[in-house]
């Protein structure tokens, strides 16, 4: 058998300083997500746990997790348990669908359970959920580069469920906080691929939302671990408001706003007759 990739290296070039990937189809007809690194390619699964792993018999150690704090799991099993993956509760989650759960910071880093509750994430837990965590970031930076804006959306998504649960549930401090500081960066990332469907699908006003609800959570994560003033020096900040402001001209305008516009046309040019009659429209929509 030959195992030499040398081939496949010189077809597709490695460009340092850009993120080099590509969608392609497997034998089976399954879509995988390629990245060109500079000692090889990197090649992820598409959908589901970017390297086809189904700890626990879950479609990632998330859900596994999650499935723990529901009560959903009676024992613990070992991590050599490679079960079918099993149906869940928790579908919505899973599909990556924007909730304030997902991207409201207010939960985390409130310590662990109260004493009634039995569910603890150990270190070793929490260690194994960022590590799995890492391949979702891998596969959404280049989600990202290849425009694949849903499968950004979902992975971000799911990514904030990590910090959640580890703010939640962690047992040691450390491992409720260490994920934080990638929240503002993982809610700026998801607010791009939200705002670039939003204009893929001509829905400007929808865009600028997406990225006003991004710039308030990461306002409230900073006031919520108590450094409101890095809020104006945050880079992912900055990225979001160059996007709006990049955006806002963009939108569609009103008729009385357009009719403004043309009105201080006129004004401008002199052309006082035409002005009148714009100011006439727009006193009859003023009172109607």
């Amino acid at each position: 058998m030959k195992r030499d990739i040398t081939p496949l290296l010189k077809e597709w070039p490695y460009h340092p300083g850009q993120v080099n990937a590509r969608l392609i189809t497997d034998s089976s007809g399954a879509e995988k997500v390629q990245v060109r690194v500079d000692l090889g390619i990197l090649q992820m699964n598409a959908e589901g746990r970017p390297d086809g792993e189904t700890p626990f018999g879950y479609p990632s150690l998330l859900e596994y997790f999650e499935a723990r704090a529901d009560g959903e799991v009676d024992e613990v099993r070992e991590i050599t348990d490679k079960d079918e993956p099993r149906n869940s509760s928790r579908d919505a989650r899973r599909k990556g669908g924007a909730s304030s759960e997902s991207v409201d910071p207010e939960g985390a880093g409130e310590g662990p359970p109260n004493a009634e509750q039995d569910f603890r994430l150990s270190s070793e837990d929490c260690r194994a959920l960022r590590e799995e965590a890492a391949q979702f970031y891998q596969r959404y930076v280049a989600c990202l580069a290849l425009e694949e804006f849903d499968r950004v959306i979902r992975d971000t998504t799911r990514n904030l469920r990590v910090l959640d649960l580890c703010g939640k549930y962690a047992h040691e401090e450390s491992d409720r906080m260490v994920l934080e500081q990638f929240r503002a960066y993982i809610i700026m990332v998801r607010a791009r691929a939200l705002a670039s469907q939003a204009i893929k699908d001509n829905e400007m006003k929808a865009g600028v939302l997406a990225l006003d609800e991004a710039l308030d959570q990461i306002k409230r994560q900073y006031e919520h671990v108590g450094r409101p003033k890095a809020f104006e020096s945050s880079e992912e900040v900055r990225m979001l408001r160059s996007m709006k402001d990049a955006l806002v001209p963009k939108l569609p305008i009103s008729q009385k706003e357009e009719l403004k516009q043309r009105l201080q046309r006129a004004i401008d040019t002199e052309n006082y007759e035409l002005a009148a009659i714009l100011r006439d429209e727009l006193k009859q929509m003023k009172d109607g």
